[in-house]
């Protein structure tokens, strides 16, 4: 049976050794989690195989419809082995990355990526471990970059290296993310979280490995958190499923006190284009080893789902943290509030989203700007929308109507996809033909799951002809059992 959660937005949990077990799943699920991240930078194939297991049998006892996110490592680029470590680098320290098998001792360390290396040239600045420490190149050779230290601090072995202003021509997909999105399609996973986005050549890229190993199914997610990102957005926000604003790399691709404008460009972005969006990384992350969150981090959340985010996600709080089920409940409780003052600026967003519509997209948002109109005046039980690609669904979900959607398909596949989309409620049914079957099926479907009673007013909206995705252009408010359906 399909449940209506107390809050509207997604919560996306990442699933790690704190939420392995089967009974802090089970409370983390119950407690609000709608995706659950299976984050392939850390963990095995086997590993991450029962945790997927385990996610659906659980969400299918719950009654809850729980989508999986598969989230690939893209090229992360690391130094090698560092000797005695951790070792303290001084300020002018001369330090020497090479393609070299080395010791790593002499602050001589291997750096194995001979595709970064052509791409960096000197006067580049390179930082490593988050940021921790940075480098200055002052000049290159064929197999090293020799650089300058420019503050004190401490390097250990196998550190992440970025070049923030760098253009880099590696290839975004590695060999060893070929073999984890093969692992991943033969799970059925639902999306697919692509690490390192730059341009709409990386997704064209990703959609044509997916549909040549057969998975025509899946979504694609693209993380934003390299500074060429942010300047081919919109041409990737148009060319991906959903995007998530990976905010830890990004915070350090680009000044940390630029992250805040970037989220909310990117959250507008994706509510104009009626594609689900995920605020990611540190959200919460005082709850890895302490029960409550920071004033901040409470903060954080809210301004993110009152800006228009569909989901917020958890990363350590959940997948190692000594909180997990707390820091579910806490994110949950936090979403219920922010939710109560959502509709605040939404008039001015709508009014900028219809500017920019044309041609069917222009008809599906009158459709869905009058079912949210409809939908104050006429206070309905709920909003149904019949939808076979999701996309009905979507844009209805972008005006943040205050009442329940339910999103009624056929598709098994749109049926998950939607636990990532904010405020819907999706429920499965039978295939239908034509318009009286379809109002028949949904509403016999809602009511079947106690979503609705005889008598109930809806509002029922859909893309006509059916099977034809990409359009809403019908809408109609209906009495439950007016027409004999019950």
């Amino acid at each position: 049976m399909a449940k209506i959660n107390h809050k509207r937005t997604k919560i996306v949990a990442t699933i790690g050794p704190s939420s392995w077990n089967e009974d802090t799943l089970r409370r983390i699920i119950r407690a609000g989690v709608d995706v659950a991240r299976i984050n392939f930078s850390h963990g095995d194939h086997e590993t991450h195989s029962r945790s997927i297991d385990l996610v659906r049998r659980i969400a299918a006892e719950e009654g809850h419809v729980i989508a999986i996110m598969c989230d690939i490592q893209g090229p992360k680029i690391r130094i090698g082995k560092v000797a005695h470590e951790p070792i303290t680098l001084q300020k002018g320290d001369r330090v020497v990355l090479t393609l070299d098998d080395v010791p790593g001792d002499n602050n001589t360390f291997q750096l194995p990526h001979p595709e970064f290396l052509r791409d960096i040239k000197s006067g580049t600045h390179l930082l490593l471990d988050d940021g921790k420490v940075e480098f200055l190149v002052k000049e290159t050779t064929p197999r090293s970059l020799i650089c300058e230290n420019l503050f004190e601090g401490m390097l250990s072995s196998r550190k992440g290296v970025t070049a923030p202003k760098a253009t880099l021509t590696l290839s975004a997909i590695t060999d060893k993310d070929r073999e984890d999105i093969k692992f991943a399609l033969s799970k059925k996973t639902d999306y697919i979280a692509m690490s390192f986005v730059r341009s709409t050549e990386d997704i064209r890229e990703m959609r044509w490995l997916i549909r040549h190993l057969s998975g025509d199914h899946v979504a694609i997610i693209a993380k934003i958190e390299k500074h060429e990102a942010l300047v081919n957005i919109e041409g990737i926000v148009d060319a991906a499923d959903g995007i998530m604003v990976a905010r830890g790399d990004l915070g350090i691709e680009t000044p940390a006190e630029e992250v805040p404008f970037h989220q909310k460009r990117i959250i507008q972005l994706c509510n104009m284009a009626g594609k689900p969006v995920i605020t990611a990384t540190q959200m919460l992350n005082s709850m890895v080893e302490s029960p409550r969150p920071t004033r901040a981090e409470a903060s954080d959340v809210y301004n993110a789902i009152v800006d228009g985010t569909d989901a917020v996600m958890l990363s350590n709080e959940t997948a190692s943290g000594d909180f997990p089920i707390e820091a579910v409940e806490t994110m949950a409780r936090i979403a219920v509030i922010a939710e109560q003052h959502i509709w605040e600026n939404r008039p001015q967003q709508v009014a900028m989203q219809r500017e920019k519509a044309q041609g069917q997209e222009a008809v599906a948002d009158a459709i869905s700007q009058a079912t949210s109109d409809i939908s104050r005046l006429l206070e309905p039980s709920a909003i149904i929308t019949s939808t076979l690609t999701g996309y009905t669904a979507r844009r209805v979900a972008r005006e943040r109507p205050k009442k329940t959607i339910l999103c009624v398909t056929p598709n098994e596949i749109t049926y998950r996809r939607m636990a990532l989309v904010w405020g819907v409620v999706p429920i499965l049914i039978e295939q239908f033909n034509t318009i009286d079957d379809m109002i028949d099926i949904v509403v016999k479907a809602a009511h079947h799951q106690q979503l609705v009673q005889r008598g109930d007013v809806i509002i029922i909206i859909a893309g006509v002809p059916f099977g034809v995705g990409g359009q809403t252009n019908f809408l109609k408010i209906h009495i439950v059992g007016e027409s004999g359906e019950l």
